[in-house]
C-alpha cells in the first residue's frame, strides 16, 4: 500500500486541510466499507437513481471475473494467429472504444500478437483509409457495443461486412467477432451472420468503467499485451482500495476526495500532464471524468492534450495532474510543474513504473471518479444528456431515408472559404469571432469541436489555435473530434454547468463512403451528428457557433487561423 501512495503525491497548497477534513469525513462515514457493499445511498437517495448506480458498480469486481478467463482469451490469440488472421479492426465508440485506443497508441504489437486499429469515427475519409491499409480478407472486425444498437458500431459493422463478403460470400461471419450485453440485438445479428464469437460483457458495468473488462482486454490481448500481468497490477490497486485499508491509505478514495473537493471550491477543471508515450490515457480519463461527472448543472471537466502555457496562461480554476512513466524524463515538463508548485497551484503526481501499470490506473481512476461524484452529490453511472444528440441525429437521419435532405439554416456570414453559424450578426469574419469570444467570463471554457479527419497536419494546426485562444483569453480549451467526442465530453457540455462556448468546425468531404441498407452516407451521418449536436447544445442555452471550413480543410484553417489571429489581437488591445 505504501509504495502506492508514494507514487501518488498531493502538493495541494493551501488547499491542504479542507481534502483531509474531507478524507476524514469519509472514514467516518465508513464511505470505503459502504461503497463495495454497493451502498447507492452513497450517491443518491431516490429509487431511481439507486437502481441505475446498483447497476453500474460491476467494474469494483470485474478484475477477478476477467482473471477466470485469461485462459480462454489465450487460446482465442492463439487460433487467430494460427488461422492465419493479420490484422485486427476494433470498432466502437466512447466506452467501448477508449481503452482499446489507448492500448494502440501506447503498446507495441508483439510477435505474439496482431496489429490492432481503431475505428470510432464516422469520418468517412478515416474509414476508406482503414479499408485501404488492412487485408481485408485476413481481418478481424470486432463490432462492440454495450447496448447492441449503437449507431455508429452497428454501421461500421455493415459496411465491413458487405467488404468481406463480396470476398468470401457465406464465410464472411468467419471474419468477425461481437462484444456485447447479453440478449442485446448485436447478438442475434453475430448468431445470423455466422460470427465467429460473441463474448458477452458483464450488463453491470457502464461503458466508461469497462476498460478491465472485455471491451478492453480482448483487443489488449490480440494485440501481445501481457494481459495477465496487467490484471495483476489492477488487482494491486483494488486490494489497496478496499474496505480494510484506512480512507487515509486509500490512493483510489484520497485521489477522488482531492477531485471533488477542490471542484467544490472553484477547481473544477483537471488538467492532465502526461508523459508523451502514455498520453493518449487522458483520451480515456477525459470521458470517465467528464461523462460521469458532467450533469444537474455541476461537474469536473477534464483538459487533456492541452499544449504547455506559462503561469500567466491559467486561471484559478485549474488543478494539474501529472502522470509521469518512470522510464521517460521529460525536463522541460518538469520544470514547469517544479514552477506550478512554486506559484501555488494545487498538483498531484502520479508515476507509473511502466505501460503495464495502466491496469492499476484504469481502476484508480475509477475509484476516484466515483468517490468525487458522492462529493459532488451527482450519479457518476448514468449519462442522462448524450441520448439527446443521437436522438436528433436519428431524426435528421430519417429525413436521408424518406429522400430528403438534410435541413440547416443559412449562414450568417461568409467570407472567403468560411461559412458562420450562429446567432451573432456582424459584417466580418473578426467582427463575428470578436462578438462571439466576448461573452466569454472568468472561469469559462472554450470547446473546439472538429468534424474533421484527425491527421497530424489538422491536428497540427487545431493545437495552434488551441494554445493561441487560451494564451489570449486565458480560459481552458478543450479539443475533441467528432463524434468521438459525443460520447465523453458531450455529457458534460450539455448537461454540466453552463460555463463553455462552443466552436464547432466542419468541412466538406472530398471523399465519401456508403452505408449499406441506408440511403445515406457517413458523410451525411457525420454531418446529422454535428448538427444534431448543435441542436442540442441550443437548447441547453449553450453560447456555440458553427464554421464550416469549405472544400478544402488545409486552406479553411489557415484562413480560420488568421481570422482569430487578428480577432484576438484586437480583443487584447
Amino acid at each position: 500500500m505504501k509504495k502506492l501512495l508514494d507514487h501518488q503525491i498531493l502538493n495541494l497548497g493551501h488547499y491542504e486541510t479542507v481534502v483531509q477534513e474531507r478524507i476524514a469525513y469519509l472514514e467516518k462515514e465508513q464511505f470505503t466499507t459502504r461503497l463495495w457493499r454497493k451502498d447507492a445511498s452513497l450517491w443518491k437517495k431516490d429509487s431511481k437513481n439507486q437502481e441505475i448506480i446498483r447497476n453500474g458498480l460491476g467494474w469494483l469486481d470485474v478484475v477477478g471475473k476477467m482473471e477466470k478467463n485469461l485462459s480462454d482469451l489465450s487460446k482465442f490469440t492463439t487460433e487467430l494467429i494460427t488461422t492465419g488472421f493479420q490484422h485486427v479492426v476494433h470498432m466502437g465508440m466512447g466506452g467501448s472504444s477508449l481503452a482499446p485506443l489507448v492500448f494502440q497508441r501506447t503498446f507495441v504489437q508483439t510477435e505474439n500478437g496482431l496489429p490492432l486499429t481503431v475505428l470510432d469515427t464516422t469520418d468517412p475519409a478515416t474509414i476508406l483509409k482503414i479499408e485501404r491499409a488492412i487485408p481485408i480478407s485476413e481481418a478481424l472486425f470486432i463490432v462492440v457495443s454495450k447496448s447492441g444498437t449503437t449507431a455508429e458500431d452497428i454501421a461500421f459493422g455493415d459496411y465491413f461486412y458487405a467488404k468481406v463478403k463480396a470476398l468470401k460470400g457465406h464465410r464472411a461471419g468467419g471474419n468477425f467477432v461481437a462484444i456485447t450485453d447479453p440478449g442485446t440485438p448485436l447478438v442475434r445479428l453475430a448468431q445470423e451472420r455466422g460470427f465467429r464469437r460473441v463474448f458477452l460483457n458483464f450488463n453491470d458495468i457502464v461503458g466508461r468503467y469497462s476498460a478491465l473488462s472485455y471491451f478492453g482486454l480482448i483487443p489488449a490481448a490480440l494485440m501481445g499485451i501481457d494481459v495477465p500481468e496487467l490484471l495483476a497490477r489492477a488487482l494491486r490497486m483494488k486490494n489497496a482500495c478496499t474496505p480494510s485499508v484506512p480512507v487515509k491509505e486509500n490512493p483510489g478514495v484520497i485521489l477522488g476526495a482531492a477531485i471533488g473537493e477542490l471542484a467544490r471550491r472553484g477547481r473544477d477543471k483537471v488538467t492532465f500532464l502526461i508523459s508523451e508515450s502514455i498520453a493518449t490515457i487522458g483520451l480515456w480519463l477525459e470521458q470517465l471524468l467528464a461523462e460521469s461527472t458532467g450533469k444537474e448543472g455541476i461537474g469536473i471537466l477534464p483538459i487533456a492534450d492541452e499544449p504547455l502555457g506559462t503561469l500567466s496562461s491559467y486561471g484559478k480554476d485549474r488543478l494539474f495532474v501529472y502522470i509521469r512513466l518512470k522510464e521517460e524524463a521529460d525536463p522541460d515538463l518538469e520544470r514547469f510543474i517544479a514552477t506550478l508548485k512554486k506559484d501555488g497551484q494545487p498538483v498531484i503526481t502520479i508515476l507509473m513504473d511502466d505501460r503495464l501499470d495502466l491496469g492499476q490506473e484504469f481502476f484508480r481512476w475509477e475509484m476516484a471518479t466515483a468517490t468525487a461524484g458522492a462529493i459532488l452529490g451527482i450519479n457518476p453511472f448514468d449519462q442522462p444528456n448524450v441520448q439527446e444528440s443521437k436522438n436528433n441525429t436519428n431524426r435528421l437521419l430519417e429525413k436521408a431515408r424518406k429522400g430528403e435532405k438534410l435541413s440547416e439554416a443559412s449562414p450568417t456570414l461568409s467570407e472567403g472559404p468560411l461559412r458562420f453559424y450562429g446567432t451573432e450578426r456582424a459584417k466580418s469574419a473578426v467582427e463575428y469571432l470578436k462578438v462571439f469570444l466576448n461573452q466569454a467570463r472568468p472561469g469559462d471554457y472554450l470547446s473546439l469541436q472538429a468534424y474533421l479527419s484527425e491527421t497530424p497536419a489538422i491536428d497540427q494546426a487545431l493545437r495552434s489555435i488551441r494554445q493561441r485562444l487560451r494564451d489570449s483569453l486565458h480560459l481552458a480549451i478543450t479539443l475533441g473530434y467528432g463524434p468521438r467526442f459525443l460520447h465523453s465530453t458531450g455529457q458534460f457540455h450539455k448537461g454540466g454547468p453552463n460555463t463553455g462556448l462552443f466552436l464547432q468546425l466542419t468541412a466538406d468531404e472530398v471523399e465519401d463512403a456508403p452505408i449499406p441498407g441506408v440511403p445515406y452516407t457517413f458523410s451525411m451521418f457525420k454531418h446529422a451528428q454535428a448538427l444534431g449536436d448543435f441542436e442540442a447544445l441550443h437548447k441547453y442555452g449553450r453560447r456555440v457557433m458553427r464554421i464550416h471550413l469549405g472544400p478544402n480543410v488545409t486552406v479553411g484553417l489557415a484562413a480560420l487561423s488568421q481570422t482569430m489571429e487578428s480577432t484576438l489581437g484586437s480583443i487584447s488591445k
